[in-house]
């Protein structure tokens, strides 16, 4: 409608459409009346209809997921009591926290008394325990311990999440346990107030006192407590304590490669401690080293320079020859019934007399006869051949000039000392004391071993080849049966240490311990029976509770009657008119074997009566050569000095024997010409058997 009037526009835009808007006049500074409730009721309207469409939408959910929903509650449900849970445990751990003065007391260590066999104290003394401030340590020795357990120490809250990772992937790649992720805040408080179990309750406690200990002390007040309470192998807890036993210093006072040895200890103490392995102990301060390049503590020339400095122990202690017996029981206790708080009482096997005699004469060998044949130490074992218990044990000359126990610890080479399994193994394959062996050179695959003497007796016995300790008779009986079934013979009988199952085992060339090889001649002794040597026999507290008791081993036989009595006659022959003559104790059968390494740098005698196996072991612990010490001189002396004074009133008994007829070293020796160079003399057998001999010699290079 083209000519239709228009509406008039209205005079202003702000006027026209304030007018639109509402009719009520406008009053400055002031809403108009009724604006503000009707935009509140407006909104009201909104938010009904959002919540109603969202419960709209929550019900539908439900109805078509109830599962799922059902799921989700349950979730909650458990997530809540989860949390109520957690926060109970924490008001009940923290609950059972002591006072925290307790934690910061000085620790007086628990009374550790030390019977002999017959009831007498041998040593009445508390576990080695020292206390020192960590403001006086030095920095070196803290730094040791940071780098190799905690080097983040003073930057966490008390648990190192990078470092859990961090060492659980090197487990995970390493496929074991090669580093550890607790701190030593963690550490502590296991110390101080959990026990070595493993289970969630017990991380969770650990947690809370982790927690617990952060908040109450300070960094430098944990490290203290720390380094004052860790065990560090010996019997001794503490930094401080540990320098004065292996090292005769205060901690104070150790030096960068001191230092490197003491952290190294508190991965494994009693594997590492240089009483016990200095080889072991040295390889571990060197990986410590190490750890304060990696963490910028020293540089590698500082490191170089403290590997290289030779440990040189200077324990105190006295000249009775206790302290090694000692040392030992302390080394065992926490393996027996942990770490106690509790007085203790420990029975050991110890028969006091004896102890002392062995350990004054071995000092008075080495002073005399030992100091001009360049013979510097010894040690001595002494066992009961029917149950395996230490009467007498001495590590070394002085315990004040060196606590390293090399009757425990030490391994050498026992030489001919390890020729009885040689020959017991031959007796089990069907040779005899009778059979016939050749002596004469030698040649397998370019080794030539030769006789002490560099002479050869040509046919002799197996007797007479083991009373004289003669060398090739034992390689070619090793090359016979074998050299695996000789080690297996020797494993079985007791020793422990790895063997080479190579030729020259015949001659000893693996390294074994003392008490190991003394402990593997006890079958001889006993009737063929394996024993294991211990020390240790009862542990209780001073109020009466019994910790431990040791109980009869039931190793059962291991050799057979006849083969004991066959090496009963062998190794009488070696007392009696061999090598071991100055051993020989009047009015009591013995057996024993001598042992010479090459160059004399290890001599040995280990031997028997009924009554007692006793081994003996003379040399230096730098391997430097003796001069001319074999196994029938000193050793055999020292032997017969102590088992004459042990023998004083003993009654003489005779050595296990024959039990009836048939023994296979008794007969007209057909058993032992199965060879033609062991065999009981010339007889068509050899003839007969040309192939083979000529085969046999071919091997062995002789004819």
């Amino acid at each position: 409608m083209s000519g239709a009037k228009r509406r008039p526009k209205p005079q202003g835009t702000g006027q026209g459409r304030a007018r639109y808007r509402s009719s009520a006049p406008k009053m400055p500074g002031k809403t108009p009346r009724g604006t503000s409730s009707a935009r509140r009721r407006a909104s009201s309207r909104r938010t009904r209809g959002k919540r109603g469409g969202l419960w709209s939408r929550y019900k539908r959910f439900s109805q078509r997921h109830p599962f799922l929903m059902g799921t989700a509650k349950l979730g909650l449900v458990a997530s809540l009591f989860g949390m109520l849970f957690l926060a109970g445990a924490v008001l009940f751990f923290i609950s059972r926290v002591p006072d925290p003065l307790l934690a910061t007391l000085d620790d007086r260590p628990p009374n550790v008394t030390v019977l002999a066999a017959d009831g007498s104290v041998l040593a009445e003394r508390g576990l080695r325990r020292g206390h020192i401030r960590v403001d006086v340590l030095p920095d070196h020795l803290i730094k040791a311990v940071l780098a190799t357990e905690d080097r983040r120490f003073y930057d966490h809250w008390g648990v190192d999440v990078g470092g859990l990772i961090r060492a659980s992937y090197r487990n995970f790649r390493a496929g074991s346990v090669v580093q550890g992720g607790s701190t030593i805040t963690q550490q502590l408080a296991k110390n101080l107030f959990l026990k070595p179990e493993r289970t969630v309750m017990r991380k969770l406690e650990e947690l809370v006192y982790t927690a617990w200990l952060e908040q109450r002390f300070t960094k430098d007040e944990i490290l203290e407590l720390y380094l004052n309470r860790v065990y560090l192998g010996g019997g001794t807890y503490g930094v401080e304590a540990a320098a004065r036993h292996y090292f005769g210093r205060s901690a104070r006072d150790v030096t960068l490669a001191q230092s490197a040895v003491i952290a190294g200890l508190l991965k494994a103490p009693s594997r590492y401690a240089p009483t016990r392995s200095i080889k072991a102990a040295s390889a571990r301060a060197q990986v410590v080293l190490d750890n304060m390049v990696e963490a910028g503590f020293i540089t590698a020339a500082e490191a170089q320079k403290a590997g290289q400095q030779p440990l040189r122990l200077q324990a105190k202690g006295d000249a009775t020859g206790y302290p090694y017996a000692v040392d030992w029981v302390a080394e065992l206790l926490p393996e027996y019934v942990g770490h106690h708080d509790d007085a203790l009482v420990v029975q050991t096997t110890i028969d006091a007399k004896l102890q002392r005699q062995a350990q004054e004469n071995l000092r008075k060998l080495l002073d005399g006869k030992g100091r001009k044949l360049r013979a510097g130490e010894g040690a001595v074992v002494v066992l009961d051949p029917n149950t395996g218990a230490v009467r007498a044990l001495v590590g070394g000359r002085s315990y004040r000039n060196s606590p390293y126990d090399r009757a425990l610890n030490a391994r050498r080479q026992p030489g001919s000392a390890f020729k009885p399994f040689v020959y017991l193994a031959a007796l089990e394959a069907g040779y005899g004391p009778g059979s016939v062996a050749i002596d004469g050179p030698v040649n397998i695959r370019g080794w030539t071993p030769s006789n002490y003497t560099n002479s050869y007796k040509g046919r002799v016995s197996l007797r007479y080849a083991l009373a004289h300790s003669i060398n090739t008779v034992a390689v070619k009986l090793t090359a016979d049966v074998g050299p695996g079934r000789v080690a297996q013979t020797a494993q079985r009988l007791g020793v422990s240490s790895k063997l080479n199952a190579q030729p020259s085992l015949a001659l000893g060339t693996s390294e074994v311990t003392l008490v190991e090889l003394t402990g593997a001649y006890a079958p001889f002794a006993n009737g063929g029976a394996r024993v294991l040597p211990h020390v240790i026999t009862h542990i209780r507290t001073e109020a009466g509770e019994t910790l431990y008791t040791r109980h009869r081993s039931a190793a059962g036989r291991v050799v057979a009657p006849a083969h004991v009595a066959a090496m009963n006659e062998m190794m009488s022959a070696v007392v009696r008119d061999g090598t071991g003559r100055r051993a020989a104790i009047p009015h009591h059968p013995a057996g024993g074997k001598t042992g010479t390494t090459q160059n004399s740098r290890d001599a040995w005698f280990v031997g028997y009566t009924a009554h007692y196996v006793t081994g003996v072991w003379i040399g230096n612990d730098d391997n430097s050569p003796m001069q001319k010490v074999t196994g029938g001189s000193l050793p055999a002396e020292l032997w017969h000095d102590i088992m004459l004074a042990a023998h004083k009133d003993k009654r003489p008994t005779a050595l296990p024997s024959p039990r009836g007829p048939g023994m296979p070293w008794q007969g007209s020796g057909a058993v032992a010409s199965r060879f033609p160079f062991l065999g009981n003399g010339p007889n068509s057998a050899t003839q007969r058997a040309r192939p083979l001999f000529q085969r046999v010699m071919g091997f062995f290079g002789g004819g």
